[in-house]
């Protein structure tokens, strides 16, 4: 096996955790166990898993500053954002631990007489859960904690860089009651974790695949699960864009940019792409905009700053591609550089030491159009565009074109304006007067076209992915009744007029 050193991104040299990467056999035998330990998990009455899911939600609340403490070090997120990110899993829980008493079905009434019909949620089996680094703690929960209230058991494999907080979080699983074949946690890179769901697929050891990550990888998951008749959840980029029209509030729209566009170090799929601005206010969004972002503090993720360091030198990779689409035509501001910050490359205003770990100069990148490379690519870092339009159809247009479809917002206090960007965005999530980030618990999430599959999380809809729906007809007759053929017609009269 092979040793994978997950680092402390504010201080590369600092080892947070080292885990043996798993080959495919060990994923296919996580899969196995999970899948043998299924039918006892379900046969537990659902109330009963509800209180597991009841008491690791309080464990992890109890332990909300430790685990926080553990995202900030592993990932580089601030540390306020982190806090926000474990509350995260402790309101998923308390959403779902009553859910083990409301996993209703209905009776529905037979057109036959002595018969009823029924019908029942049933766990789907064993799901096979893989996510990213960018929110190693709130989005894991997403799957885990209704796909184990519903009965069903979970192979789950985290992102390398977050495997500390992976491991954190399932022994909060394992405190709380959930059996440890129940939840199993497997380490491992991409290319293996695809051959170990291939082989297991073909065992018949898996019958959900999760997925949250990039739209090329969710590809390759979607082509193989379909292979195999399933229909996976899949949660994948975004482009998000963020419309601002003539009557907006100005000091809302540029907090809610810098928020949303630089926060988590753009590493959000839900991260503003492009900011979209309205012809007649552009020139004074674009200022106060690139006057905020010049303002704002960047470092140390401990500290009071609007983002820390990227998850890790190939993010920062990543982000110096996305840098060298910009072309002559583009206008870039936001910071003193561009591209990593260094002690030769500096940052004003900065804290900390800048060498140490993996900081990048926040980027605002203007003139951004339709047929530009930074129009269609997640950027996936701090990287923000900006572009002009001069009526909403437009702005629509624009919003749309590049064919994802996450999240998105608008900034206006007109009511049509609003209900007809409702109308016609493509984003499975929008915002009115609030950023393109952010997500409550009770509320689905998700996106489509290149952002996912139609599949949502979060919420009661999160079930319809960990569920299937049995029907159940019980005649008591004691004769054999043939629905649409045994018709029961009462008398009446077709002919009768006033």
């Amino acid at each position: 096996m092979t040793t994978f050193e997950s680092r402390n991104p504010s201080r590369f040299t600092s080892v947070v955790t080292t885990v043996e990467l798993a080959d495919a056999p060990t994923f296919v035998a996580a899969c196995r166990n999970a899948h043998d330990a299924q039918p006892e998990w379900a046969s537990i009455p659902a109330p009963a898993r509800g209180r597991v899911i009841a008491q690791v939600g309080r464990l992890v609340e109890a332990n909300k500053d430790a685990l926080s403490r553990l995202v900030t070090e592993e990932i580089g997120k601030v540390f306020a954002e982190a806090l926000g990110e474990v509350q995260e899993v402790v309101d998923t829980c308390d959403f779902f631990l009553g859910e083990g008493r409301r996993l209703y079905g209905q009776t529905v009434p037979s057109e036959m007489r002595d018969k009823q019909l029924f019908t029942f949620r049933v766990p789907v089996g064993t799901a096979a859960i893989v996510t990213a680094a960018n929110f190693p703690a709130a989005v894991p929960s997403w799957y885990l904690v209704p796909a184990l209230l519903s009965g069903n058991t979970v192979v789950w494999k985290p992102a390398e860089h977050a495997a500390g907080i992976a491991l954190a979080m399932a022994e909060l699983f394992y405190a709380g009651g959930v059996p440890r074949d129940v939840l199993k946690v497997v380490v491992a890179d991409g290319p293996t974790t695809y051959d170990g769901l291939d082989t297991a697929l073909t065992k018949g050891l898996v019958q959900k695949l999760g997925f949250t990550g990039s739209t090329d990888v969710g590809r390759r998951l979607g082509e193989l699960a379909g292979r195999h008749l399933q229909s996976p959840c899949l949660e994948l980029g975004g482009k998000n864009p963020m419309v601002v029209m003539p009557d907006a509030q100005l000091d809302l729209v540029v907090e809610g940019a810098l928020f949303s566009g630089f926060g988590s170090a753009g590493q959000r799929c839900t991260s503003l792409g492009t900011m979209w601005v309205h012809r007649d206010i552009y020139d004074t969004v674009r200022d106060r905009f690139i006057a905020a972002t010049e303002k704002a503090i960047v470092g140390d993720p401990f500290a009071d700053v609007l983002f820390g360091p990227v998850i890790d030198e190939k993010y920062l990779i990543n982000h110096e591609k996305n840098l060298a689409m910009i072309t002559d035509r583009h206008r870039v501001g936001g910071s003193t550089g561009i591209g990593r910050i260094t002690a030769t490359n500096p940052r004003a205003g900065f804290i900390g030491d800048p060498d140490a770990g993996w900081f990048v100069h926040p980027t605002i990148v203007e003139n951004i159009a339709p047929g530009d490379a930074l129009y269609d690519t997640e950027t996936f870092g701090p990287l923000v565009g900006m572009g002009s339009f001069d009526t909403l159809d437009e702005a629509i247009e624009l919003a749309n074109g590049h064919g994802y479809g996450l999240s998105s917002a608008i900034y206006s206090n007109d009511p049509q304006t609003i209900w007809r960007f409702r109308e016609k965005i493509s984003a499975g999530m929008l915002s009115v007067n609030n950023t393109t980030s952010g997500a409550e618990a009770h509320l689905p999430f998700g996106g489509n076209g290149r952002s996912g599959n139609g599949s949502r999380q979060s919420g009661i809809w999160v079930l319809d992915q960990f569920t299937r729906w049995q029907s159940m007809n019980w005649d008591y007759s004691g004769s054999l009744q043939k629905a649409q053929m045994d018709l029961i017609e009462l008398p009446c009269d077709m002919d009768y007029r006033l």
